[in-house]
């Protein structure tokens, strides 16, 4: 996702419990795409994302954001950053550049940009507010930023489910691991207001948890790497978890996904 693990205060995204080189992780960061690349395209579209535009993506993860900007909305210059881009680099060339790198770095400054877009990045990130800023520093003047983030919209409240224990562990075990924290994620749109954008807009968007959905064997892929840290919390036992798979695969968990939140807005 482009941050180092010394800058971060619990240790890296991808150091901790999805590192980028074990087998199926890019798989597993694809099913995330598979759910949640259309809701992106259109809102990049609606900000201006086409020919003659310049865009950074920021945790560009395996590029199928970057590459469908600079494939498919012909944009003049994709650069794309992440602090690991093996499932970058065999994708470069033409418009689109690749570049590893620590974006919470004092030193990382890659330009300025008509269009910037981070997606499943802040929130890994202990000072979002900090980072948020200086994303707002790369746009050139009419510029458009774009974030995108999860939301939690069940896991907090009742029934004790064993779908919504496993999620509620799934969210302590990778705030104590990795420091990753969705409870500030609603607040998008007043952060982008209150950062100087204008035309400030968000939405949520919450793909169905059906059997066989991109986003249900995205859950299902990640407790299973994750599992030894959901168990360590106490949150959910081992008979539980494995009920709470079952209800995904079989796509009887009735109930909702995290969803993506989207937000955006204009530097005047």
């Amino acid at each position: 996702m482009g941050v180092d693990p010394a800058r971060t205060e619990r240790g890296g995204y991808g150091e901790a419990l999805f590192e980028p080189w074990q087998p199926g992780e890019g798989e597993r960061i694809d099913l995330g795409a598979l759910a949640y690349d259309g809701t992106t395209r259109r809102r990049l579209l609606a900000a201006g994302a086409g020919p003659g535009v310049r865009c950074l993506e920021i945790g560009a993860g395996t590029g199928t954001v970057a590459r469908w900007l600079a494939e498919e909305a012909g944009a003049a210059e994709v650069l794309a950053v992440d602090r690991d881009v093996r499932f970058l680099e065999p994708h470069a060339g033409g418009a689109l550049r690749t570049l590893a790198a620590d974006i919470t770095a004092p030193d990382f400054d890659p330009g300025r940009f008509d269009l910037v877009h981070a997606r499943f990045v802040l929130m890994h990130v202990p000072d979002h507010r900090r980072l948020a800023a200086r994303l707002c520093g790369f746009l050139a003047p009419g510029g458009r930023l774009v974030l995108g983030d999860a939301v939690d919209l069940t896991s907090a409240g009742p029934p004790d489910t064993p779908y919504r224990l496993a999620m509620r562990a799934m969210w302590r075990a990778l705030r104590e691991t990795i420091g990753t924290d969705v409870t500030w994620t609603p607040q998008y749109p007043r952060l982008l207001a209150e950062l100087g954008l204008t035309d400030v807009g968000a939405e949520i968007t919450v793909p169905p948890l059906t059997r066989g959905s991109p986003i249900a064997e995205f859950w299902l892929d990640t407790w299973r790497r994750s599992r030894p840290a959901v168990l360590a919390t106490g949150l959910v036992t081992p008979d539980q978890l494995i009920r709470a798979e079952r209800a995904l695969a079989e796509g009887t968990a009735a109930d909702l996904s995290p969803g993506l939140i989207t937000a955006w807005g204009r530097r005047g």
